[in-house]
């Protein structure tokens, strides 16, 4: 039992009082003479014994009497889980939880309602000359700091349903940062929230021993939910009047199965492929949309369903570009319009890229090649180049590093030493010398992204009866495990004769042989077509569909522009007027965009440089929240218990005052009125002593 005012304890001198009027007045004796005592004996022993008994009750009720009033005065508690309280001000932090999970419903009503109540009951129950901090998911500035009752009651009615979510742990951390720097050493933290399973995260919280934490759990009617999760393309490549497939995961977090649910695409605001599906109680589902894209250029896109009442994630938007041309460049000693190039093989890169409206061809010669205009190509063909210079060998890796594809044909007479400088630069093997036995192509590898669409896959991965390409000459290669080489084609000496490495962002690929005809039938064979093909158009950039508000999204733009363009992201027309400007910083001629938590809305953004859209943007909100499984009371303090916090508590709201449960744990049990009873009880029990014994 402790005292919230000890120093009334003093007061117990005043027990001595009664001591002293016991000793001083109960023991002064009359005397009385009488002729014949005899028959007085038993009389008078009897008389003795029933006043010492009489005396020492009275003594002993109106000690109590004076002990239970100072105590009163003092104002005895029995601290609840043995956590103390102190008088003075006292700093409060209180959490209410506001993310989309809060518009679930109680008996109460919603749950962010219902969870405002509390808060308010909270701040009602401390007297008003304590400060209070209130914290909700989306860490506002203004919350930042501690503030009057009346300050904190204002802002309270201004909370709303915000798309942020925040750990219980992030959450406590940044209490514990505003009530560290409070000058008062009484101090507490509130936590009001669902407590879903997905961000109570008890395991993580570095608990402080001088602050108290109270959780109070509240409970919606049902935790059923129907979302879409996600969404994916079967291949990252999009092309042209093809067939786009994309998957969608829907997730069903219920007791009840769902028949016929419709799902709805919406592309570029106008509505493909009405589809249907079924889903199995608390069961996770992959459905396929397919369509085709009929225009090129940046595609905007919606998925929906329907579901009821959380109703934030039965959206989900992305977006994906599908590109009007890729650039092709091709650096050749020769060039295919000169007399020699009537003998040269590059003329086969011209008629496969120069005669296809998607790709746009460069053919350059080495001697006359603008290095500045290597940072705007997406493919690049060195073809039949004897040395790499210096200044060609640091742009190509710059170039490669930034996303680009480089294709690597040796010349006949190739300086190994330049291309070995060249090569292991961009962690690849690299040429050691000529090989002049003839040999041919017997395997190809159907896995990769290369050729996984371009075959009738054989059985066991063999090429039995299938025409490949002859080989006369070819470099032998270096062989090295720190290298990501994954070869796409072999001889029938096991040799590779085609790779593919993967460098920072980029991708080279390399050829044992040159276009030579004298060297191989290479770029005359069938299999060279889809070979560069697939090559180019795998070589655009990977797009991210989607980003999640909230978080803090590096978005990936464009080489450097020239001009003084800025960038600005841009909403819809349902979001018209909403403009933001980005953190932009450049690091090798690449643009990347730091939006700062600066959209809160879910949707289909758009990325401006000037008036130019440069591309889409697609916003959705976080998943965890969609996952409406919470801890129970009984879980949490399990928790609590089994992680060592001590200073923890918990509220089981059902149907209790939150008052006068805040009051047992802030105060224990307050016994100060009970000390008033028993004290009038025993100046009542004195009094009637008195009386009793006279008559």
């Amino acid at each position: 039992m402790n005292f919230v005012f000890p120093q009334f304890l003093f007061a117990l001198f005043a027990v001595s009082i009664p001591i002293i009027v016991h000793l001083f007045n109960f023991r002064r004796f009359k005397k009385v003479y009488f002729s014949d005592v005899r028959f007085l004996k038993e009389v008078k022993l009897q008389t003795q014994n029933r006043n010492r008994i009489k005396h020492l009750l009275i003594l002993l009720a109106r000690i109590l009497a004076v002990s239970f009033l100072v105590a009163a005065f003092a104002q005895p508690f029995i601290p609840l889980n043995n956590k103390n309280a102190s008088a003075g001000v006292q700093a409060v932090s209180i959490y209410v939880d506001n993310s989309f999970s809060m518009e679930n419903i109680s008996k109460n009503g919603i749950l962010l309602d219902e969870s405002k109540k509390i808060a308010r009951e909270i701040a009602l129950a401390h007297a008003q000359t304590d400060l209070f901090q209130l914290l909700t998911n989306d860490f506002e500035g203004r919350h930042q700091r501690l503030q009057s009752r009346e300050e904190f009651l204002t802002m309270l009615d201004e909370i709303k349903v915000s798309p942020a979510v925040k750990t219980i742990s992030e959450v406590i951390n940044r209490q514990t940062d505003i009530l560290s720097k409070a000058e008062t050493k009484n101090k507490k933290s509130f936590l009001v929230s669902d407590f879903q399973q997905s961000v109570a995260d008890l395991e993580k919280v570095k608990a402080d021993s001088t602050i108290r934490t109270t959780l109070l759990p509240v409970a919606a009617n049902q935790e059923s939910n129907l979302y879409i999760d996600s969404c994916w393309f079967d291949s990252p490549v999009h092309q042209l009047n093809q067939p786009e497939k994309l998957n969608v995961r829907i997730k069903n977090l219920s007791e009840n199965n769902m028949e016929n649910m419709p799902v709805k695409l919406f592309l570029n605001g106008q509505q493909r492929t009405p589809a249907s599906f079924s889903i199995q109680a608390n069961e996770s589902k992959e459905i396929q949309l397919s369509f085709v894209v009929k225009e090129p250029g940046i595609q905007q896109g919606r998925i929906e369903i329907a579901d009821y009442p959380v109703t934030y994630d039965d959206k989900f938007y992305f977006s994906f570009t599908v590109a009007k041309n890729i650039s092709v460049t091709c650096i050749s000693a020769v060039q295919p319009s000169s007399p020699q190039g009537e003998e040269m093989e590059v003329r086969y890169l011209e008629s496969l890229f120069g005669k296809d409206s998607l790709f746009i061809l460069t053919m350059a010669d080495e001697s006359k090649m603008d290095y500045s205009l290597l940072a705007a190509q997406q493919v690049i063909v060195l073809s039949d180049l004897k040395t790499i210079s210096s200044g060609l060998s640091q742009e190509l890796n710059r170039f490669v590093q930034n996303g680009g594809s480089l294709i690597v044909f040796p010349s006949t007479e190739t300086d190994t030493s330049s291309y070995r400088s060249f090569l292991s630069s961009l962690g690849a093997n690299y040429y050691l010398k000529t090989d002049t036995a003839n040999t041919k192509v017997d395997w190809v590898n159907f896995e990769s992204d290369i050729f996984s669409d371009v075959f009738d896959k054989p059985s066991q991965g063999k090429t039995v009866n299938m025409d490949l390409p002859v080989v006369h000459n070819h470099f032998s290669q270096s062989h090295s495990n720190q290298t990501s080489e994954d070869v796409l084609l072999k001889t029938k000496t096991g040799e590779s004769f085609f790779s593919k490495y993967t460098f920072k962002k980029g991708k080279v690929y390399t050829s044992a042989t040159s276009l030579s005809s004298g060297w191989s039938n290479l770029a005359r064979h069938a299999i060279f077509v889809p070979l560069m093909y697939k090559i180019a158009m795998n070589s655009q950039p990977e797009e991210k569909l989607f980003y999640t508000v909230g978080k803090n999204n590096a978005i990936k733009a464009a080489p450097a522009r020239t001009g003084e363009n800025i960038f600005k992201v841009r909403g819809e027309k349902k979001s018209e007027g909403f403009e933001i400007i980005p953190e932009n910083r450049v690091v090798d001629l690449e643009h990347t965009l730091f939006l700062h938590d600066q959209i809160k809305d879910a949707g289909n953004y758009g990325l401006f440089s000037g008036n130019e859209f440069v591309s889409g943007l697609a916003f959705n909100y976080d998943r965890r929240e969609s996952d409406l499984n919470r801890y129970s009371p009984d879980e949490l303090i399990v928790m609590c218990e089994k992680e060592g916090l001590a200073n923890f508590s918990l509220i089981d709201m059902g149907d209790k005052n939150v008052s006068k449960a805040l009051a047992d744990i802030g105060e224990g049990k307050k016994l100060w009125k009970w000390c008033i009873v028993f004290a009038l009880f025993f100046l009542g029990a004195e009094t009637a002593l008195l009386r009793l014994f006279r008559s």
